[in-house]
């Protein structure tokens, strides 16, 4: 009863060492699940790897044997990649039936049609399907440049994971079926015309304190999309501090009228996943953070 659980972990053994061979930073997800199966910060001890304070699963992805070893031994872990450590920027191209809807685009005719309104054809890299049916297409990353995960950003059905996100490695196995390597043994870099899109857009110049309605929107759309960029790429342990700090600043906008809250809130709800942050810790930091921002800017500030 015991050999196809020993067959199991040595698999999933191999896939962690074998992406730990290409330079990937891997850690260990559930056994049969997505989640990562490192402890959280309520429950740390403070001890071992987190003596000097709680490392989450990006700072605690590795590519050394020895560790990967020790840990895959014990337990039948899936097998999860950190790419912004990596140095990766994964595409994930989801199905209509990962979407719940037969309606639903499709990721990689989304990409592909992207690529050719570029003039490209899709690049040539390493993939792997998902159990979905799902496409994930792997590129390196300069190291001077640092790309945040995107939801839809680039095109429907198409995400991204980079800095603060991670992708399941191929090899690992869900209830609805195994990651497999597809073609491309090497993930090639990203396509500069890719690159161009994911880069974070530069900071808006800050906009004058009288504007006509028709400005002041435009205004507030800026800041918006220059926050949510902020949020989605930011660093771990400053994550949240970003997410009170955009909405602070967006909620004057709420305040006066030009941005609509479920817009603002919908928004930085997204961007704050695609960074790292749980859906609830999203939820009670934009309330608390508009809040005190929508109560004190009721009055549009006038200089003279």
């Amino acid at each position: 009863m015991t050999q196809p659980t020993d067959n199991t972990r040595a698999s999933l053994m191999g896939a962690a060492l074998n992406a730990a061979e290409r330079g990937w930073r891997v850690f260990p997800l559930r056994p049969g699940g997505k989640p990562p199966a490192l402890h959280g910060e309520r429950a740390c001890t403070r001890t071992g790897e987190c003596a000097n304070g709680h490392r989450k699963w990006e700072q605690r992805a590795t590519t050394d044997p020895d560790r990967i070893r020790a840990a895959w031994s014990r337990t039948p872990f899936n097998v999860g990649i950190a790419t912004g450590p990596s140095g990766l920027v994964v595409i994930d191209l989801d199905t209509p039936e990962h979407k719940g809807s037969a309606d639903a685009p499709d990721g990689a005719a989304t990409f592909q049609a992207l690529c050719e309104r570029a003039g490209h054809t899709v690049p040539d890299t390493h993939r792997t399907r998902t159990p979905s049916g799902g496409t994930h297409l792997y590129f390196t990353t300069p190291d001077s440049v640092r790309i945040g995960c995107t939801a839809g950003t680039i095109a429907e059905s198409v995400d991204t994971r980079a800095w603060g996100g991670y992708v399941v490695a191929a090899g690992s196995i869900t209830p609805a079926g195994a990651y497999e390597a597809l073609t491309g043994s090497v993930a090639a870099p990203v396509p500069g015309w890719l690159l161009s899109i994911l880069k974070p857009a530069p900071r808006a110049a800050r906009a004058p304190s009288v504007a006509t309605a028709g400005q002041s929107r435009r205004y507030a759309d800026i800041a918006l999309a220059n926050e949510t960029r902020n949020v989605a790429g930011a660093q771990l342990g400053e994550r949240e501090a970003k997410l009170f700090r955009a909405a602070r600043a967006l909620g004057r906008f709420v305040a006066w009228g030009d941005l609509p809250r479920s817009e603002v809130e919908q928004a930085l709800q997204e961007a704050g996943e695609a960074g790292g942050l749980s859906a609830s810790e999203c939820r009670s930091t934009l309330r608390s953070a508009l809040d005190w921002s929508i109560a004190r800017n009721q009055r549009r500030r006038v200089t003279a």
